[in-house]
């Protein structure tokens, strides 16, 4: 079946990259293991599959279907989601250049770039991306190669006007790359906003199931597609073919999953704003939310990830993360399963005493597919153990 732009998501998800098999007509792909591959004669590839690390069917399938949801022409897909941005980095920019990234970036992101890629002579800028007379001084102050952005960010829930930062970028000569992984392109596709490529861990809601690792970046610009093109088979850093084809598989279902993943992150949102130990709840499917006006206009819904920051402080936070039985406590998010985390501690103690720090009153949850009834009963039997 070809397919194209004008088709619904959850038709590109199933069939982007998925023809059958012609020999036996099997529906799903066959998973192709195969380190290497027979030539006829010297030079003679078969579709150019020549070895593992430079092509692979299943991987390439994975791709194909990556660029048709994010509305792009090419994506590469990777070990992990910060080997995607390491490649990414070094593909397209070189020492002396600078990236302007947000001040709630992921804390291995901010570590990749300031404690490894910083040693390889790439300068940084967090800045409050709201704010974007200050991203256009930071932009302007440096050589800057790069506008980073996570939308919604992690984990304090921040919305960025993408078309706005695109724009200042471009305006610079710089390019405006976006971490789409909290929406997912179900949800928020940034391309189509003006944004030049589009990065994931494809570890949470693409693959949605919490049993594999990986990492995509994705472009529509044939230029920038053949450089980071080039690193991903220099380098290697690939994903493998039983990890894309576990990706592929949860891909096929990630509009359906995030529509769940939405009803029950806005349910649960809504309860904790009205507890009282409670001080605030960072959600922006919630009007209260500062950018939910924005979130409405970039987003087709809000999505499952919810922080909440407790008026009993630290103690309160802890007490509460240990004390869940269908939360569990654990890094990553985006799976089926609820998951909460202390960011303090766990995804961003790397940027502990920097001004990325999480404030240690703050809990992200990572809500599931579960009947949210359970999540809030679990909730509430949680918060009875706060001092």
């Amino acid at each position: 079946m070809s397919v194209s732009e004008n088709q619904g998501f959850n038709t590109r998800a199933v069939h982007a990259g998925q023809a059958f098999e012609p020999r036996t007509g099997a529906v799903v792909p066959p998973l192709h293991f195969s380190s290497t591959y027979a030539q006829d004669g010297i030079g003679g590839l078969r579709d150019g599959y020549e070895y593992g690390r430079g092509g692979n069917p299943t991987r390439d399938a994975l791709q194909e279907q990556l660029a048709a949801l994010e509305l792009g022409t090419h994506a590469y897909s990777f070990s992990s989601g910060l080997a995607a941005e390491d490649s990414l980095i070094r593909a397209l920019a070189r020492p002396g250049d600078h990236i302007v990234l947000g001040n709630d970036a992921y804390g291995g992101t901010y570590r990749l770039i300031s404690r490894v890629l910083g040693d390889w002579g790439i300068g940084n800028s967090p800045v409050d991306m709201a704010d974007l007379d200050s991203v256009q001084k930071a932009v302007a102050a440096n050589k800057t190669r790069f506008v980073w952005v996570e939308t919604p960010s992690n984990p304090l829930m921040k919305i960025t006007d993408i078309a706005a930062l695109a724009d200042i970028a471009h305006d610079a000569g710089a390019l405006l790359v976006v971490d789409n992984t909290f929406a997912s392109p179900y949800l928020q596709t940034p391309l189509a906003l003006g944004a030049d490529v589009v990065v994931h861990s494809t570890t949470k809601y693409i693959g949605g199931h919490s049993d594999v690792v990986g990492g995509a970046v994705v472009v529509k610009d044939a230029e920038l597609a053949e450089k980071i093109g080039f690193v991903q088979f220099a380098v290697g850093a690939v994903s493998g073919p039983m990890d894309a084809f576990l990706t592929t598989r949860g891909l096929k279902t990630l509009g359906v999953r995030m529509d769940r993943h939405s009803l029950n992150g806005q349910a649960v949102a809504e309860w904790l704003l009205e507890r009282p130990e409670v001080e605030a709840v960072l959600y922006p499917g919630l009007p209260t939310h500062p950018g939910h006006e924005l979130a409405r206009k970039q987003m087709k819904s809000f999505g499952g990830m919810v922080s909440v920051q407790f008026k009993g402080g630290e103690a309160a936070a802890r007490k509460v993360a240990e004390s869940t039985a269908v939360f569990t406590l654990a890094e990553s998010l985006g799976g089926i399963e609820s998951l909460m985390n202390y960011p303090s501690e766990m995804t961003h103690a790397s940027v502990k005493g920097t001004e990325l720090a999480v404030p240690v009153n703050l809990l992200r949850l990572s809500c599931g597919i579960e009947d949210v009834e359970d999540l809030i009963a679990d909730l509430e039997k949680a918060f009875t153990s706060i001092p």
